[in-house]
């Protein structure tokens, strides 16, 4: 049997029917390695990203979501435009009713950076189902 083809960081993010697209209930996807570089030093960021979505009819596959966030590992983006980057990819191919994505920056020259990114579809409002997003305590991430 030959040996499964190596896999590679990849721009595209694939999608499955909602299994139970009659209610809202929340996927939540924890990221803790996410990395890229500063695009004006050149130096290596780090974050643990939260992603809490409630789908409509479209999931995202799990293997092409690592794939995907594996790919801005030698990509120079500042904090924000990269958060706010990775949320309009999800939303452009999920539609969902509900997404947030927490990116929590690990320090950088004493400074730690956290960017909440929120999208909600016209209409939806059950903010009830949604956890409130973790930030981390001035004393650092944990």
């Amino acid at each position: 049997m030959p040996p499964n083809p190596p896999t590679a960081p990849s721009k595209e993010l694939h999608v499955f029917p909602n299994p139970a697209a009659e209610r809202d209930y929340v996927i939540q996807f924890q990221i803790p390695e996410f990395t890229c570089h500063c695009p004006l030093t050149g130096q290596p960021d780090f974050a643990h990203f939260t992603i809490d979505m409630v789908c409509d009819e479209l999931c995202i596959e799990l293997k092409s979501l690592k794939m995907y966030m594996w790919s801005f590992r030698h990509e120079g983006a500042f904090h924000e435009k990269v958060t706010n980057d990775i949320l309009s990819k999800i939303v452009g191919v999920t539609q969902p009713r509900y997404a947030r994505i927490t990116a929590r920056w690990y320090v950088r020259g004493g400074i730690y950076t956290n960017v909440v990114a929120e999208h909600r579809a016209k209409g939806w409002k059950n903010d009830a189902i949604v956890p409130a997003p973790q930030l981390p305590q001035a004393t650092g991430l944990r």
